[in-house]
This record gives C-alpha cells, structure tokens and sequence, in this order.
C-alpha cells in the first residue's frame, strides 16, 4: 500500500514539506520506530477514541501510555477507546493500527499532546505499516494547525 489518498490530499493542501521512510513491515508503534531506526519519542502514535457524541484522534509520542482520565478532564467528554469498528469507519483508506495524526483531515476532531513537539522533527504513519511521513516540528505544527493541545501522555518507565 502507498500513502493514504486522505493523507496525501491533506499534505498537498496545507504545502507541507516532508520526506518519506520506508521500514520492513511492523505492527506495533514502537516496532515501527526501531524498524525505521529513530527515536520512538519522535513517532507520533494515534489513538482512535469515541463517546456519543463522535470520534477523537489523540495524538502522543510512541513511547508513551495516554491517560484516559486527562484527556477526558481536558475534552470535557467521557471518551473510550474506539472499537475496531470505528477505527475502520473513520481511516477507511488506511490499514488497521496504521492511521495517521490528521483526523481533521478525516472529519474528526483531533488533540496533539505536546509532549510530541519538543524535538527537532516528528515522523508519523502513512497509513501502512511499510511507511512513514517525516517532517520538521514547525510543518508538523502548519499540519495540525486545527487540532487541540494538551498534556495527556506519560512515557513508559
């Protein structure tokens, strides 16, 4: 699979500039980042989340856990964990535990923790599991100028 056509569409519109990396095929966030050989705390990881009134994207460093009850305080909303169901309903064109951060660009509301942007560069899935997006802290933000911030993540002892 290439790049998610939401993806790349949300790409061209906003002028970002990035490279891809390609990486053998892996399944989970922290697989991925020594797959690709970087910094797990540089990997965006997106975590779908719904209550009745809709989807949420959480977006947070690969090497940390989200902390349910703060982004619930945060959002004012009492958000669970998507069934596969959603994830799929919502990232139709990529692959399951492969979306990327731009839930704005897929019609959901999305909160970045900023724990993420405290280096240089941020990499973040394509919507595979063979390929990443890398770009510097500053287009990532021009990126994800609609989404939230906030402080939700701890990383993993």
């Amino acid at each position: 699979m290439t790049m998610a056509t939401t993806l790349a569409k949300c790409l061209s519109k906003r002028q970002s500039q990035f490279d891809t990396v390609r990486h053998p095929y892996s399944l989970s966030s922290m697989a991925t980042a020594q797959a690709a050989n970087i910094p797990g705390d540089r990997l965006a990881k997106s975590i779908l989340l719904e209550d009745g009134g809709g989807y949420v994207v959480a977006v947070i460093p690969s090497t940390h856990h989200l902390k349910l009850s703060e982004i619930r305080e945060q959002t004012g909303r009492k958000l669970t964990l998507a069934h596969e169901d959603g994830v799929r309903e919502v990232f139709r064109d990529c692959d399951q535990g492969a979306i990327p951060p731009v839930g704005m660009a897929y019609g959901t509301q999305t909160w970045l923790d900023e724990s993420l942007l405290t280096h240089p560069d941020v990499y973040f899935e394509a919507g595979d599991h063979q390929e990443l997006v890398h770009m510097s802290t500053g287009q990532f933000l021009d990126l994800m100028a609609e989404a939230r911030h906030g402080h939700f993540a701890h990383r993993i002892m």
